[in-house]
């Protein structure tokens, strides 16, 4: 698997708190304003980047992810393009995970090996494609995983100890749980069943077990981090981009400051949640 990941998550567990993984939509608002958000990330304390990409019917995506989505698309945002983001973020980082997340209809029409070629090319270290379940890993996940490409697998409250080594099965990296069922951007959960949640999988797998869906503020992202080895934003981050835009949905002089200004905020809140280790 690819070192950085596995890199930056045992860093962490020595420091003793949980990463903040942050998600963007590649090319919303355009490409160099996301290229820009990109950049700041890090410097405003993500730990693992989350590279949104575009796609025409995203089923799983609450309003906000759609909508830039929608935005991306309209300002030419391409697959080809969401790789050259990446490629063009490497010039200047060459340590933060990233992991791009998604649909698998673009890639399969992009065609499987060369997207993971050109993927690897561009310093990608994991995806996440929602709609492809483990009974589906011959189409992408094995073929990535050879590559060495992580492939990280939601799971979800309704994803039983039954169901749960199926989808841990072919995971790499970290194990994504959705503490939530429904549509990104839904309320946030209940931390105490959040814990519970993060207990049980961590029964089945050793991997990092991030959770995410609703977290918005630093005080969610502190609760959550008590128990997760990573939170995940994601909504709360494009809530911020389409607010900073112009009334004809441009980006303005503030937009990539006010993603930093949010992620600043989240890493305090992830900063001051101590992992208690596991006895």
């Amino acid at each position: 698997m690819t070192a950085r990941m596995d890199k930056r998550f045992a860093a962490l567990k020595a420091e003793g708190r949980p990463a903040l993984v942050t998600y963007f939509m590649g090319g919303d608002p355009d490409y160099e304003t996301s290229l820009g958000i990109m950049k700041a990330l890090p410097e405003a304390g993500a730990d693992v980047i989350e590279l949104g990409m575009p796609f025409s019917d995203p089923m799983a995506d609450g309003p906000a992810i759609q909508l830039a989505g929608q935005r991306a698309l309209k300002a030419g945002q391409t697959l080809k393009k969401t790789l050259q983001l990446a490629a063009d973020f490497r010039k200047v980082d060459a340590d933060t995970p990233i992991v791009m997340m998604g649909y698998y209809n673009p890639i399969y029409i992009y065609g499987v090996e060369k997207f993971l070629d050109d993927a690897l090319a561009a310093g990608i270290d994991g995806l996440i494609v929602v709609d492809l379940p483990p009974e589906m890993d011959d189409e992408l996940c094995i073929p990535a995983i050879r590559k060495g490409i992580n492939f990280i697998r939601l799971a979800t409250p309704t994803t039983d100890n039954k169901r749960l080594p199926t989808v841990l099965k072919n995971t790499t990296g970290f194990v994504y749980y959705v503490s939530m069922n429904g549509i990104t951007g839904s309320a946030l959960p209940d931390p105490s069943l959040v814990s519970g949640a993060v207990e049980r999988i961590k029964q089945h797998t050793e991997l990092p077990v991030c959770v995410g869906f609703g977290v918005k503020t630093a005080e969610h992202a502190k609760l959550i981090g008590a128990s997760a080895d990573g939170v995940v934003v994601g909504t709360a981050i494009v809530n911020q981009i389409a607010n900073s835009l112009t009334k004809d949905g441009k980006a303005s002089a503030d937009t990539i400051q006010a993603v930093a200004t949010l992620v600043r905020g989240l890493s305090t809140g992830t900063r001051s949640a101590r992992l208690v280790a596991a006895e």
